[in-house]
């Protein structure tokens, strides 16, 4: 569809009820049709809403809209029409409107659609969910121990989570993936698709997860990146997942500044410095401050992401010459501030059963030290305290973990990173695994890598070539395919 048409297009959104059959036909309505109206919204973008109802289980119980957004395809006669684009980092409208090089290379090709999901939106928009209480950061039951700051971070926690829910009202019914995945079939319809073709990024995998269940014939194209295992339905295994990944990753950190020229780590060796400076710790910082064990792996793991390798070398030299501010600071950006929105209610609906109790707790992070001793183990602590406190069974139908069914019957193709902390790569595989015909094409960067080496204007990079073979032409990587790291390799300390 052209970009002349996307201006005022027809919408009739289906209504499908909650037991509808994974890609049946949709029931329509008995509503009028709606039209997409499109307005210039500044930064290059045209942006739109998409009214759907609160909750698809009950249809013609209220509706509520969702936040737009097209980047028009540069050459309208060489458009192939729409791809639907959610980058998962928080609102993605708002991500794109900042660093449009994310994605603006696939307008070459498409018009690229910006979807927010519920609860999110542009700035300023009321359809972004805006609560009273700031979401309390992790990085405090990181820090600190015992059940007295255990039980007022779940208070806290929960006062957020209450706060959400009021702000949200109604609307808090539909804060899940299995509404967001027919909110994006609502989409297709109001472009005028016959099928969806899709880019999900991180969270947005988890909305391309649910579409592949619950609509699998209507999938032509999907490309999913630092993929969430919502296949998992053990809490214990998924901590242990993400406490090997971020313990590998420390020595991949290490790896990579024995390889370069002026790594000021004692030789390269990150892994011993940082034995040396735990048994030194508690380590002067600011005047009058110092930085404990736990605050120093707390500030290793925040550092662990591969873009941020070169700040990280910087703060734990300075730390072993006796400083260790640059490290205090680090730690502080473990979780940066965002707005307060229920974007962590929908992640507490998507995937947490009853977390435990604190003893419990304390059990399974004696194992988790023992899996991943030097800093992957207090990854559980920031596992646990997203949803620590939050009242389960307040939204809509969810869409709880269990094995990925799916009758899709076009290639999908996933994204892995060799470097993916957040979305660690066994997870990321068994998803994979459970999808007929996907395709997996690995990579050496890691979270977000295709946007990313957009960002950083690395175009022909092996990675993006093969997804762009893929959503253009449906060209597959040949099995086993795999792309190198073009993040880390111009990276200096």
């Amino acid at each position: 569809m052209t970009t002349a048409a996307l201006a005022a297009v027809v919408v009739t959104a289906p209504v499908v009820m909650a037991g509808e059959v994974a890609g049946a036909s949709a029931v329509p309505g008995d509503r009028p049709q709606r039209v997409l109206a499109w307005r210039d919204c500044g930064d290059g973008l045209r942006c739109a809403k998409l009214s759907v109802p609160v909750d698809w289980a009950r249809p013609r119980a209220g509706r509520t809209e969702i936040d737009l957004a097209l980047m028009p395809a540069q050459n309208p006669g060489q458009n192939l029409g729409p791809l639907v684009v959610n980058t998962g980092h928080g609102p993605t409208i708002q991500a794109v409107r900042a660093r449009p090089d994310t994605v603006s290379e696939l307008t070459r090709w498409f018009d690229v659609v910006l979807i927010e999901p519920r609860g999110l939106g542009d700035r300023g928009s009321e359809a972004a969910v805006r609560c009273s209480v700031p979401p309390p950061d992790a990085l405090r039951l990181q820090l600190t121990p015992g059940r007295d700051a255990w039980r007022a971070y779940a208070r806290d926690n929960a006062a957020y989570a209450r706060s959400c829910r009021i702000a949200a009202g109604p609307r808090h019914a539909g804060l899940t993936s299995w509404q967001v995945a027919h909110d994006l079939d609502a989409l297709r319809i109001a472009l005028g698709d016959k099928r969806l073709r899709y880019f999900g990024n991180a969270y947005g995998a988890v909305y391309g997860q649910a579409y592949l269940e619950l609509f699998p014939r209507r999938v032509e194209r999907m490309y999913l990146e630092g993929v969430p295992d919502h296949t998992q339905t053990s809490l214990g295994r998924r901590m242990i997942a993400q406490a090997r990944a971020v313990e590998r990753q420390l020595y991949a950190f290490r790896d990579w500044c024995r390889g370069l020229m002026g790594c000021a780590l004692d030789g390269g060796d990150a892994v011993s410095v940082l034995d040396d400076l735990l048994e030194r710790a508690p380590l002067p910082a600011a005047p009058g401050r110092t930085v404990d064990a736990r605050r120093l792996v707390a500030a290793v793991i925040a550092g662990l992401a591969p873009q941020r390798w070169p700040e990280l070398v910087r703060a734990m030299s300075a730390a072993w010459e006796g400083d260790a501010s640059a490290l205090a600071a680090l730690a502080a950006a473990a979780e940066p501030l965002a707005p307060a929105t229920a974007s962590r209610s929908m992640l507490c609906h998507d995937f947490m059963p009853e977390l435990p109790g604190y003893r419990r707790f304390l059990a399974m992070e004696a194992r988790l030290r023992a899996l991943a001793p030097r800093v992957g183990w207090l990854t559980g602590r920031y596992e646990i305290a997203r949803c620590l406190g939050v009242v389960r069974g307040q939204g809509g139908p969810s869409w709880p973990p269990g094995p990925l069914r799916t009758s899709v019957r076009r290639p999908v193709l996933i994204g892995i990173g060799r470097l993916d902390i957040q979305s660690p790569v066994s997870g990321a595989a068994k998803v994979a695994a459970l999808i007929p015909r996907a395709a997996v094409l690995r990579h050496g960067d890691g979270h977000g890598a295709y946007l990313l080496q957009g960002a950083k204007r690395l175009r022909a990079t092996c990675l993006r070539t093969r997804v762009h073979g893929y959503l253009v032409n449906g060209a597959l990587p040949e099995k086993g395919t795999s792309c190198p790291s073009e993040l880390t390799t111009d990276m200096a300390p």
